[in-house]
């Protein structure tokens, strides 16, 4: 079975809960982007469906396990997504709603719901599931992961057991990453700009997409130290047609105005940004006050990219209110 690096704490927990039969129906595991926290869902779902457990332990062995981590398991369901912005819609709501009455044809005697990477959750079809997580059927289970419990109602909230799932130290993401196959100077270089979050390292040796938007964000800070509003407009221009890279973006930039305004404060701080000598520019060329003001206009703009806003215009704004700014 696939090992899971840190989080000791929550996996103990999980397998307390197995351990003394107090599963809970409705979990939610939330964290950063590649922090593990599918991993763990799956993990959780072994626990549940299990033929052969040992002291709260998935065996990792049976025919369960193996076809939970292989995403064939009859009673194992991800409810599909839809819409440009990769939702779950009313419908699939109210379809998992009339399924979950359905039971389940296992050793287990329960059947597992899983939502993954709930960014764009609509309150319809969350106000569509909460009878159905308030009082679910004994064998149904429902897993949810997303980045932020801000997305879901305060009713959803207060039915699950959340779960903050954290990145792991940097010596575990090379441990993780070596067990991978990976070669030392592709390590290095993942773990320069992830640090601790194995997903991300993984991704970063494997897309070529993600290569370049780490690029282009180390020219934005660049353009920013250099107050060049034109090279900047330039680099956001090559991820103008994507919404999804554009955010991710904004996500790194800020990381990097995060990493400048700690520096300020310890040069020793560890950074979390994928840029540390631009971080450490960044901190000498701003005050403060300035890396406050950015991190508010890049909050906008991606605001405003969410909502659907043009996002040339938005990308131009963003240039030239932050240029204002130093």
């Amino acid at each position: 079975m696939k090992k899971i690096y840190g989080n000791d704490y929550l996996l103990s927990t999980l397998e307390s809960m197995i351990r003394r039969d107090r599963a809970a129906h409705t979990v939610l595991f939330y964290g950063e982007k590649g922090s593990g926290k599918k991993l763990l869902a799956k993990y959780y779902t072994k626990l549940l469906l299990c033929e052969s457990p040992t002291d709260g332990h998935a065996c990792g062995c049976c025919t369960a396990c193996k076809n939970v981590e292989s995403g064939i398991h009859p009673d194992v369901i991800y409810p599909e997504k839809s819409g440009k912005l990769g939702g779950y819609s009313v419908e699939t709501a109210g379809s998992v709603a009339s399924d979950a009455f359905i039971k389940p044809n296992n050793k287990s005697g329960r059947k597992v719901y899983i939502f993954t990477d709930c960014r764009n959750f609509d309150s319809r079809p969350q106000n569509k599931l909460l009878k159905l997580i308030e009082e679910p059927p004994d064998y149904a289970y429902f897993i949810f992961t997303a980045e932020s419990k801000s997305v879901f109602l305060p009713t959803i909230i207060s039915r699950c057991v959340c779960f903050g799932v954290s990145v792991c130290t940097e010596e575990q993401a090379r441990q993780a990453l070596a067990a991978d196959g990976y070669s030392p100077q592709e390590i290095q270089s993942a773990v320069s700009c992830f640090h601790g979050n194995i997903g991300m390292c993984k991704n970063y040796l494997l897309d070529e997409s993600l290569r370049r938007k780490v690029d282009l964000t180390k020219s934005l800070a660049d353009s920013i130290i250099r107050r060049d509003e034109y090279a900047m407009n330039a680099a956001f221009h090559t991820a103008a047609k994507d919404r999804n890279d554009v955010i991710g973006i904004f996500s790194m930039l800020d990381k990097l105005i995060r990493d400048a305004v700690v520096l300020k404060k310890e040069s020793s701080a560890q950074n979390i940004g994928c840029f540390g000598d631009g971080a450490r520019a960044l901190s000498e060329k701003l005050a403060v006050y300035q890396a406050v003001r950015i991190h508010r206009h890049i909050e906008k703009a991606r605001r405003a990219i969410e909502s659907n806003v043009s996002i040339p215009l938005v990308l131009a704004a963003l240039c030239a209110e932050i240029i204002d700014t130093i």
